[in-house]
């Protein structure tokens, strides 16, 4: 189990000493070392930070912030690296350039050695890989930065796959984590543009997030969820888990023996219709997020692959994204309302898939939106580039402070990636013609009479179960009501500008009532001939305009820095 509880400890040991360094080392490296000198890390961590390298090995003008901020979490690592994937499918985080160079974030890491993956499957599985497989090759077919792969046999000469997580990799990504919540914890208190985005929070959500990713036992579920919903489709094929041979830490499932949909010219060699694959590859993902609303959500070309007689198969289902059925009817009334050209409506539903801190101006939104949509309306549909649509609509958002909901966006990319996959396959391919009936199908489903009748049923339950509470929640309140623990709040909100303004005001007032009793009380004392006494002056009426003095000069000084007289 992961645990970020440890929030301040990295800051007061040297647990993780060699770790933090090399990760300020990297900071530094990839040219963002100005932030560590905006949060005063010098303060909070005593290992010599000021005698670490500083030296930025990329120029700015070679590269972009964001290509030096994907180099950088590439280089620290399987944390960073997942945490990059994880702010790429978040628009609502960072900004849409950041977005596009986080998601080719790559796994560059070495295999780990036999001797562990025995000792692993053993520890797992109670018994070594060769007791348990007819054969099990040593050489993986892939490694990650999470895991790796191997092929085996099974006693009855079935091919399997399994998946071994890496030795100790919880143990690496919960100290990386206690690092990462510190640094995020003094961006928080130090930096006031990043304290709205919370920076703790997120990793907190990477935290849950990252568990569900390394913890097998779940991926094995979405593989299974997954083959439920495609049961009996013969354009597609799932591999089977091996429940006994799986647990958290190994996931053992059939063998794909195909051709990557990447490897176009051994597709086209081997006699595959390619324009065929694009139009299955598009059924299916369009089936996943409008009918089933369980969908792949990273469908690059590594993940697809082509089996005899055209079928595909969907690997490595650990990032799945999901879409309610409120999800759906929202996005396909977006487009609906787009094709009608209905300006109100359609930012009406735009305003549905995001969510923000303060209404935009509408106006000006409809404008935005419907300059995009006319630059594409005209074109033909071949032509449209989703990915670029996607990058547009994104930063309309973002100009008027709006964040797209993370599952809408992971469809969008998802949809994206389809459109690539399904271009490369075939020039002529076309996402809009493949879509618009699983759109059309969506949007006219919430007008069918049996949805009514059933949608009609919830209502009338939902409001008999109000009534029915009605009585005892009144019966509750009237009891707090006599035992006197019945309790009004009220909050008033916005109006700290006035409270402080007020504040300002009252001591300001203060600081003259203090001003003027000084000098009244001093100039009475003057006049009178108490000892002792500086040239016939007394010294404690002096003393008194000096104090008056200091007083009145702070007080010009505090109005002046207001630029109010």
């Amino acid at each position: 189990m992961i645990s970020i509880e440890k929030l301040d400890v990295v800051g007061r040991t040297y647990r993780h000493i060699d770790r933090y360094r090399q990760i300020l080392t990297v900071i530094f490296k990839y040219g963002f070392g100005e932030l560590l000198d905006q949060i005063h890390l010098e303060n909070y961590v005593q290992f010599g930070i000021k005698k670490l390298s500083r030296e930025l090995w990329y120029r700015a003008d070679e590269l972009s912030s964001a290509q030096r901020l994907r180099m950088g979490l590439e280089e620290l690592g399987p944390t960073f690296v997942k945490l990059g994937q994880l702010l790429s499918s978040r628009p609502d985080l960072i900004p849409v350039e950041y977005l596009e160079e986080l998601s080719r974030l790559q796994d560059r890491v070495p295999s780990f050695p036999y001797d562990d993956v025995r000792e692993i499957i053993r520890d797992e599985l109670g018994e070594y890989p060769e007791d348990i497989f007819a054969s099990f090759d040593e050489e993986p077919l892939a490694a990650a930065s999470i895991g790796q792969v191997h092929k085996a046999l099974l006693d009855d000469a079935t091919p399997v796959a399994m998946k071994i997580q890496r030795p100790d990799i919880h143990e690496i990504i919960e100290t990386d984590l206690e690092i990462v919540t510190h640094l995020a914890s003094l961006v928080e208190r130090h930096i006031e543009e990043f304290d709205i985005l919370k920076p703790t929070k997120i990793i907190e959500e990477f935290a849950r997030g990252i568990e569900r990713e390394i913890n097998y036992l779940s991926e094995a579920s979405n593989i299974e969820r997954f083959a439920a919903h495609f049961a009996g489709d013969p354009t597609i094929v799932t591999p089977r888990v091996y429940r006994d041979l799986t647990t958290d830490r190994v996931l053992t499932m059939d063998f794909i023996d195909g051709i990557k949909v990447s490897k176009s010219d051994r597709l086209r060699e081997e006699g595959y219709d390619l324009t065929e694959i694009a139009r299955r590859g598009a059924s299916l993902i369009m089936k996943q997020i409008f009918l089933h609303g369980f969908f792949h959500a990273d469908p690059h070309p590594g993940n697809i692959y082509v089996l005899p007689d055209h079928v595909v198969c969907f690997l490595d289902f650990g990032l799945m994204g999901r879409m309610t059925r409120q999800d759906r009817e929202d996005f396909t009334e977006l487009i609906f309302h787009v094709v009608r050209r209905d300006e109100t409506k359609v930012v009406e539903s735009a305003l549905r898939l995001c969510y923000f801190d303060e209404p935009p101006d509408e106006r000006e939104l409809e404008k935005d939106i419907f300059g995009l949509i006319d630059e594409y309306m005209y074109l033909p549909l071949p032509e449209w580039d989703v990915s670029r649509l996607l990058r547009r609509f994104l930063g309309i958002l973002t100009t008027h402070r709006l964040r797209l909901m993370p599952h809408q966006f992971l469809m969008m990319k998802a949809l994206a990636a389809l459109d690539g996959v399904g271009s490369s396959l075939d020039p002529e391919f076309d996402i809009i013609s493949h879509g618009t009936p699983f759109v059309r199908d969506v949007y006219f489903q919430r007008f069918n009479p049996a949805r009514t009748v059933t949608d009609m049923m919830q209502t009338g339950a939902d409001y008999y179960r109000l009534i029915q509470n009605i009585p005892g929640d009144v019966s509750d309140l009237l009891k707090k009501a006599r035992e006197g623990n019945l309790k009004i709040v009220f909050e008033h909100r916005g109006l700290e500008p006035m409270l402080d303004t007020h504040d300002r005001i009252s001591s300001r007032l203060s600081f003259a009532i203090v001003l003027a009793s000084l000098i009244i009380g001093s100039s009475l004392i003057a006049l009178s001939d108490l000892p002792p006494k500086w040239h016939d002056i007394p010294i404690i009426g002096i003393g008194g305009f000096i104090a008056a003095g200091i007083v009145g000069f702070g007080l010009l000084v505090s109005i002046l820095r207001r630029t109010r007289l």
